[in-house]
């Protein structure tokens, strides 16, 4: 899911997305998955953070990633976290997801492409689900059915 992702979602110039913008375009993919199919597509358990909703393996993740050698994390002057994929990352398939899967985060990632990071981190802690858990609560994902069709992603 993270692969699909940055592929999907980098920027046009330099296929660069900030970390925190990364992890809501998955914490979207996966809610609006399960608001479809009642199941979630990744299986992980998000946590409410002060940035937003984020799975509890995300960081390891992208640690993990970047020691592959899959992603390159390049930091910015104002403490962001710049995440692209490398030429080992560009030559793994999306074997782990299906065509239905990776149709659902390209138009998640179209969706909010040219959105700034802090407008998705908004968007998110709009949603139901952020709004209605408590501090480092995990989110349950039944809360994304009762959002209105239109707010899901």
């Amino acid at each position: 899911m993270i692969l699909a992702c940055i592929r999907n979602a980098g920027s046009k110039k330099d296929g660069r997305i900030t970390k925190t913008k990364l992890a809501k375009l998955i914490y979207l993919a996966d809610f609006a998955w399960f608001y479809n199919h009642l199941e979630s597509m990744s299986g992980m358990q998000y946590r409410k953070i002060q940035y937003g909703p984020v799975p509890d393996s995300y960081f390891r993740a992208i640690d993990e990633l970047f020691e592959d050698g899959q992603i390159e994390i390049i930091p910015t002057e104002d403490g962001a976290m710049l995440i692209s994929q490398t030429r080992n990352g560009a030559k793994i398939a999306l074997s782990e997801i299906n065509k239905d899967e990776e149709k659902l985060i390209k138009n998640i990632s179209d969706k909010w492409k040219d959105k700034n990071t802090k407008e998705i981190v908004t968007f998110t802690h709009n949603q139901l689900p952020y709004a209605v858990c408590l501090d480092n609560e995990i989110i349950p994902y039944e809360l994304i059915t009762q959002e209105n069709p239109g707010d899901v992603y």
